[in-house]
């Protein structure tokens, strides 16, 4: 394994919160709820008719001959990266040295949806010529890579919730054995439809609280009832070191390592002990080369499902140890919604940014604290992280077991 360093130097996103980075990270600071009602006559009949949803529709963004060939998850997936790509000063590098690893959970499942009512309301002729390049997977990692011409490798992790933030580390893994010097990494999920929202509500698994969306998402609370559905992209560029300093490049945040593991234990419900979470979060500590007590803060997974949330309490504890409580956890999910695939991206930059600016962003909602969760959140107000090298984790884990812990280190 090679020794170099990985480097944070752009960052892209769109999100339920915000059209870009900025926004975004300001309205979560301010503990700001992207949760809104679902305008629309195929929920009317379901439980839960809430999601986060854009704050900025891709229409007024893109050409409208991308909103018309691109897939919504592709959309998001070239906006933030887009953003990203301009952050970190539009890289002269040699195209075979540049790499693309965009992860999605599901995929264009609402260009599939509508193509089939296609076919049978209007026949196969009148079926998008791109309709195949707008469902398959890899299609967001394909049109970010064809943008900017990458040929060291384009790549699409799948692994549900995990799905984003297992391509930060892929992306990481290219520049760290050789393969690249600059790749551009995360994840996007754009699937609100009908189909998808009636699959997670027969599972009991989405929030019903219509008449309050905002309040909806709750990590922690011991009123919380589930998940909420959110919708947007998260876009990195890492470099290595060298290559970045060689160009004067603004360096946001260090990747410090990750730890990839799996339960082993049931298909959509995770451990309750957190066994193979507590792994993850203690290879992704020694990959970094750190101990728990480097540990300054957690963007935790926090869902904001009964289940979940403490099975993550438990592995954050058993793998931090006595040095838990020096970590201040939050879960921005009460704001953004769940992403799924793209959820592990979007709070890799939320996580980011805590460092860079010395701020844990807020857990809102949070009126009464679930006893089972024995740590130290920041409940409903931003909270100040130390000064000095510090370091974060933040998690994600999926249906299927999968397990990811990222860390990274302060620029």
């Amino acid at each position: 394994m090679s020794t170099r360093e990985v480097v944070v130097t752009g960052l892209g996103m769109t999100s339920p919160v915000g059209g870009d980075v900025a926004s975004s990270w300001a309205a979560i600071l301010a503990g700001t709820a992207g949760i809104t009602p679902i305008d629309a006559e195929w929920i009317a009949d379901q439980p839960s008719r809430i999601a986060g949803q854009l704050a900025v529709d891709p229409s007024e963004v893109l050409a409208k001959v991308e909103t018309r060939r691109l897939d919504r998850a592709q959309q998001a997936a070239l906006i933030a990266s887009r953003e990203a790509w301009a952050d970190a000063g539009a890289p002269e590098v040699d195209p075979d040295r540049l790499g693309a690893v965009i992860a999605t959970g599901i995929g264009g499942v609402t260009s599939l949806l509508d193509a089939y009512d296609t076919l049978n309301e209007r026949g196969w002729s009148r079926v998008s010529p791109h309709m195949v390049t707008m469902i398959m997977p890899n299609g967001p990692a394909a049109v970010v890579g064809l943008e900017l011409g990458a040929r060291a490798g384009v790549h699409t992790p799948v692994s549900a919730c995990a799905s984003g933030a297992e391509a930060i580390s892929y992306a990481a893994r290219m520049i760290q054995t050789g393969r690249a010097d600059v790749v551009v990494a995360g994840g996007t999920e754009a699937v609100i439809c009908g189909i998808t929202m009636a699959g997670f509500a027969a599972m009991r698994a989405l929030s019903t609280r219509n008449d309050d969306p905002a309040a909806a998402s709750r990590p922690y609370d011991t009123d919380r009832d589930g998940f909420v559905m959110g919708e947007g992209a998260g876009v990195v560029v890492l470099e290595s070191r060298e290559h970045a300093q060689a160009r004067g490049a603004t360096i946001h945040g260090v990747y410090g390592g990750a730890g990839l593991t799996s339960d082993g234990h049931h298909i959509a419900q995770p451990d309750p002990e957190g066994r193979g979470a507590a792994r993850a979060i203690t290879e992704a500590l020694a990959d970094a080369g750190l101990t728990p007590a480097d540990v300054a803060h957690v963007n935790a997974h926090a869902t904001s499902t009964p289940q979940g949330d403490i099975a993550e309490a438990v592995a954050i504890r058993a793998a931090l140890g006595s040095d838990t409580d020096r970590a201040v956890v939050t879960g921005t999910k009460s704001m953004t919604g769940h992403l799924l695939g793209g959820a592990g991206a979007v709070e890799s930059i939320f996580t980011i940014l805590a460092l860079r600016d010395r701020k844990a962003p807020p857990t809102i909602n949070l009126q009464t604290m679930d006893p089972q969760i024995d740590l130290d959140v920041a409940a409903n107000v931003a909270r100040d992280l130390p000064a000095g090298d510090i370091a974060a984790l933040n998690n994600s884990f999926g249906f299927g077991g999968h397990d990811v812990a990222l860390v990274f280190r302060s620029a």
